[in-house]
């Protein structure tokens, strides 16, 4: 293969990637931002998502209507983890968050191991999603530029809503000032629950969009929420543009890690984490805490 072309498919199968781990990180980073949660159950959502989505695909027969189901579902578990599990520890120290949260990711692989058992779960694209394009006469799989455009779509339209519309102009205020944006009239848990529930409705639509992939599997979720705190970790927590750049550069690292040095791919998207956080503790583009 001529190495531009192959730079550049290697690039395409990088924003792929990026993509996917852009609608994992951006709910975990909207979360953070407005409730300063770490929310170690994120996987489990995405691993929800990816098994409503195929169970819905397999049964109306459209990817389609997969998409919306797996999202909805998720937000819905989204909103009642928030109503149920969290809002009687607002006030407490962080660590109640990161106990509460990593019981409620044991308690949903469980759930979903019993629910739909322990074999894998495949969801098939449209026809013309299946095949490939030709990139510098070199074949690529066309679900892996959805899975772009996709990515392009969620991040922009999260831009959208968090900059150009009241609830972004409200999310904003609670996440700087909940006590003042409280005292204003603003009603600071509806708008708690409405984020984390936005969070985990992209956690789910990523999931889906990956079975086509990689099939969903009980533990799925459990390696991709690693990665996406890579992610928010290199760009900042919190940072919307610092996770957009994040999942780019975790994305690219690994998939040329993994072609030219396999071996130490791992380590090396390790090796940048902790890089860039000697540099800029708070992240590329947040802020020291």
């Amino acid at each position: 293969m001529d190495q531009t072309a192959l730079f550049v498919v290697q690039g395409l199968n990088a924003l792929a990637l990026s993509a996917l781990l852009l609608f994992i990180a951006l709910g975990l980073t909207l979360v953070f931002g407005i409730m300063r949660i770490v929310n170690f159950a994120h996987g489990a959502v995405y691993m929800l998502g990816a098994y409503v989505g195929a169970t819905a695909g397999q049964a109306t027969g459209s990817f389609w209507l997969a998409i919306p189901a797996a999202a909805v579902a998720a937000a819905l578990l989204g909103w009642l983890f928030e109503r149920l599990a969290f809002r009687p520890l607002y006030g407490r120290e962080g660590t109640a968050f990161l106990l509460v949260t990593f019981g409620l990711a044991l308690c949903l692989t469980e759930a979903i191991r019993l629910t739909w058992g322990a074999d894998a779960r495949r969801l098939e694209p449209p026809e013309f999603l299946g095949g490939v394009v030709f990139v510098l006469d070199e074949p690529f799989p066309s679900y892996r530029l959805f899975l772009i455009a996709a990515g392009i779509v969620a991040a922009g339209g999260l831009w959208l809503v968090l900059h150009r519309t009241r609830l972004g102009l409200l999310i904003r205020a609670v996440s700087q000032n909940p006590a003042m944006a409280g005292a204003l009239g603003v009603d600071v848990r509806l708008l708690r629950g409405a984020v984390f529930a936005i969070g985990c409705g992209l956690a789910g639509a990523g999931g889906v969009l990956a079975v086509p992939l990689i099939t969903a599997y009980v533990g799925m979720g459990a390696s991709v929420v690693i990665d996406a705190f890579v992610v928010v970790m290199i760009g900042g927590m919190g940072s919307f543009v610092g996770t957009v750049a994040g999942s780019a550069l975790v994305a690219a690292t690994q998939t040329f890690g993994n072609f030219y040095l396999p071996e130490m791919a791992l380590g090396i998207t390790y090796a940048l984490m902790i890089v860039v956080l000697l540099l800029r503790p708070g992240g590329l583009f947040g802020e020291e805490e």
